[in-house]
């Protein structure tokens, strides 16, 4: 697993790809930062990470793109699925270098509430939340992309199924108003991610919601493990 992550950390910096991801990600966080904080003089940060999954929506499905369909295009996939490395550690090497890079876009929004302590007192607890709630959505989310990318061979077909899956995990909750049943109602919005995520814009660790990403992500890599385990059976 750690050459897998060596491997796909490196490759994020002799391609476009980590540049584009981190430069995108940071040129919105900068203009939210200045339309939410700096232009107010508000020291809340939430809104920010609110405005930042539209970001994430755009971004996670790049980072992600190439994971594994990248393999298969250049027909190196074989090479992997027959090295002596589990199936489930090239997943997890692959997950954690996306999930470091996303890390260091993320680790921005610490320098933005640093800038504003020096003028207001923010909530500290408020801003740990949606930084830990904002790393916990975007692991459910780049596990996701790494699934869909281990379906096709086209980086540019993997990115915007990526882009309508996640697109869907946000709509969830806006989709369980429009079910009659209210049982189902109730399912369906109980899988909301963005409901799930609210809590923590407001400083609040439940821990049936950590469970949930954390379950989200681990489903997504398993299923992608599946995928591969198929592949390298045929």
């Amino acid at each position: 697993m750690g050459a897998i992550f060596r491997r796909e950390l490196l490759a994020y910096f002799t391609t476009p790809i980590g540049y584009i991801f981190l430069a995108l990600f940071y040129a919105g966080a900068g203009l939210f930062f200045n339309m939410t904080a700096l232009s107010s003089g508000s020291a809340d940060l939430a809104y920010i990470f609110t405005l930042l999954i539209y970001v994430l929506l755009v971004v996670i499905p790049i980072l992600t793109m190439r994971t594994l369909s990248e393999e298969k295009n250049q027909k190196t996939d074989q090479c992997l699925l027959t090295a002596p490395v589990s199936l489930g550690g090239l997943v997890m090497g692959k997950f954690l270098a996306a999930f470091l890079i996303f890390t260091l876009a993320v680790s921005i929004t610490v320098v933005y509430a640093v800038v504003v302590s020096a003028f207001a007192q923010p909530d500290w607890t408020v801003v740990i939340g949606n930084i830990v709630g904002f790393l916990l959505l975007g692991s459910a989310f780049i596990s996701i992309g790494i699934f869909v990318s281990s379906l096709t061979e086209n980086q540019i077909v993997s990115a915007i199924i990526s882009f309508a899956a996640m697109l869907l995990c946000y709509l969830l909750s806006a989709i369980a108003q429009l079910v009659p049943v209210q049982w189902l109602s109730e399912i369906i919005s109980n899988l909301s991610f963005v409901d799930r995520y609210t809590g923590f814009t407001y400083g609040l660790f439940d821990l049936s919601n950590v469970l949930f990403f954390i379950s989200a992500t681990a489903v997504f890599l398993y299923l992608t493990v599946r995928v591969l385990e198929k592949r390298r059976w045929s």
